[in-house]
């Protein structure tokens, strides 16, 4: 079975708020971009791309030489050849971008040729439930109380706070914003804090980071995580060796050697690679192996799509020890390409997909309407 055809379904409308100039977000431009594997013999698979529709065009006309023809079953050895074969073409940029979602569409394919979930082809399941922690941009104090309780009544028990005026104004601020959150959520359910510091001209250094890691540590903050700008390895080191609450960050980094200083010097405490752009559940699931032989937590980072999070629980069900995955609350990139809802249990546990590949039945409609008419290509299996 081969690789027949690529073809991209841009998301516009919805995109969730992320911190991003507005100009990302006119009507020539999308930040997540749905990637579909189409084989010689009918079987499809769906990737996920958090870039744009244009840059991914462009990355698929530097890779076609390689990637028509390739073979479709056998995903990490074909995407390690993209890999291997541009160097000089973008490596670590739009093409790895793109990589990612041709990637994740591959074992999407193996799953349904096999029958099997991506999990139990990666090695086996560990588990069949994980917490989804809400993942929430911050707001001022007293704003932040509708979201979380929203969250709450979803039946989430895990909270990730982030952005906004966290860390631009003042120690106060930071703390109310805090304060409030832990108030609304009470003592039982989890808060975690993203600084943001891969937001554009982020001010603040080590010292910052590690009078707020205190100051978090008094309201049973579970991680903190992109304290520092996402390339300040020696400031990240000293942090979390410092930081009273387990540190987290390098969801920017893409390609699993530019894990390694950061795994081998044990940067952070938790590593939170993005399956939609550090080069797929390949290269994701390498990087969240060499991280637990370093004994540092594997919890990917997913502001994404459904079928983001559909690769994200795969890839936690098949890594020994995980804990959470991302969901952003609300997200239609999420809830309006599932054909079913996903839900919580009563202890704010979802269950990770067994069926075929990623597991999940899509919501053609919802597809078709966020992506301004396209649908996806039926699949023989």
């Amino acid at each position: 079975m081969i690789i027949q055809d690529i073809r991209l379904l841009p998301l516009r409308g919805e995109t969730p708020d992320g911190g991003w100039d507005q100009k990302f977000l006119s009507r020539d431009n999308n930040l997540h971009t749905l990637v579909e594997v189409i084989t010689d013999e009918g079987v499809t698979g769906l990737g996920s791309v958090f870039t744009s529709a244009k840059l991914i065009d462009g990355a698929l006309d530097v890779l076609r030489p390689f990637l028509i023809g390739a073979s479709a079953l056998d995903p990490t050895a074909t995407t390690e050849r993209f890999h291997q074969q541009t160097f000089w073409q973008g490596r670590g940029g739009a093409i790895t971008h793109a990589i990612s979602g041709i990637d994740i569409a591959l074992w999407d394919i193996l799953g349904k040729v096999a029958k099997q979930p991506i999990s139990r082809l990666l090695g086996g399941r560990f588990r069949d439930r994980i917490k989804p922690y809400g993942s929430l941009l911050m707001d001022e104090p007293d704003r932040m109380r509708t979201p979380l309780e929203e969250g709450l009544a979803r039946g989430f028990r895990a909270f990730k706070i982030g952005w906004g005026p966290f860390g631009r104004r003042s120690s106060k601020t930071d703390e109310a914003i805090v304060k409030a959150a832990r108030e609304v959520i009470g003592p039982d359910v989890e808060l975690m804090v993203d600084a943001g510091g891969s937001d554009a001209f982020w001010p603040h250094g080590y010292k910052w980071g590690l009078q707020t890691a205190r100051m978090l540590a008094d309201y049973d903050v579970a991680w903190f995580e992109e304290a520092l700008r996402p390339d300040d390895l020696d400031g990240y080191v000293k942090l979390t060796e410092n930081a009273p609450l387990p540190i987290s960050g390098c969801e920017v980094l893409t390609r699993r050697q530019s894990f390694l200083p950061w795994i081998e010097r044990r940067a952070v405490d938790y590593i939170q690679p993005d399956v939609t752009k550090v080069g797929g559940i390949s290269e994701e699931f390498r990087i969240a192996q060499s991280a637990d032989d370093h004994s540092i937590l594997f919890v990917p980072h997913g502001w994404n799509t459904a079928v983001g999070l559909a690769a994200d629980l795969q890839l936690v069900a098949a890594v020994p020890v995980a804990r959470w995955v991302e969901y952003i609350t609300p997200a239609p990139y999420i809830d309006a390409i599932v054909s079913s809802p996903i839900e919580m249990d009563s202890e704010g546990l979802i269950a990770i997909p067994d069926g075929a590949g990623l597991g999940f039945e899509w919501n053609e409609d919802g597809i078709e309407r966020l992506t301004g008419g396209l649908k996806l290509t039926p699949s023989v299996i």
